[in-house]
């Protein structure tokens, strides 16, 4: 998975495992496009283009399709969830993401509330990006580089040891502002699972 300034999520390796997930768990739901969108308030045009790896969701939306799937977010892309109650993700195995683009740090299941990630967004950034926004709270804490955050219509640039604490129903994005890589930890707490 990789997710880039819009907080859009995927990776070549991860985006075709998601593409035969996605689809195969729709259609074990018995789901249509036009179901599934009237369940994630995504439209079915976005849903097709996701579905066929021509789109990549945001985090919210796939928060929002795991959800009316019935699975967890690891699942969606192809990520089996462990059961046990204490989930260790060591460094050295990269199952849990793609460490040079994003990095999913709990690896659970879909009755877990909270969400954290590594992400690393991009420099591009155009007026027509979907801004992410989903049901809970979010802190995100920049480990590197200069990062632009929108919130509604509210700009900051954060640096690293900067914090954002929001309410993660306001549409946000992310962007780099720094030639070297930048990065910040993103712990989303969910209230809608």
């Amino acid at each position: 998975m990789s997710l880039n300034a819009e907080g859009r999520a995927l990776s070549s390796t991860s985006s075709s495992s998601m593409i035969q997930t996605f689809k195969l768990l729709r259609v074990q739901c018995g789901m249509t496009l036009e179901t599934l969108a009237d369940e994630t308030g995504l439209t079915r045009s976005y849903l097709s283009k996701v579905e066929r790896g021509l789109s990549n969701p945001s985090i919210g939306a796939a928060m929002s399709i795991a959800r009316a799937l019935g699975v967890s977010v690891e699942r969606l892309f192809g990520q089996d969830a462990e059961e046990d109650p204490i989930r260790i993700t060591r460094a050295n195995r990269g199952k849990a993401g793609d460490p040079a683009n994003y990095l999913s740090l709990l690896v659970g299941s879909a009755d877990r509330a909270m969400r954290a990630f590594v992400v690393r967004p991009g420099q591009k950034s155009g007026r027509s990006t979907i801004m992410s926004h989903h049901a809970g709270e979010e802190v995100l804490f920049v480990l590197s580089g200069m990062i632009e955050i929108q919130l509604g219509a509210r700009r900051e640039v954060l640096s690293p040891g900067d914090c954002v604490h929001f309410d993660s129903a306001i549409p946000h994005k992310l962007k780099s502002l720094s030639k070297e890589a930048a990065s910040a930890l993103v712990v989303i707490a969910s209230t809608d699972r």
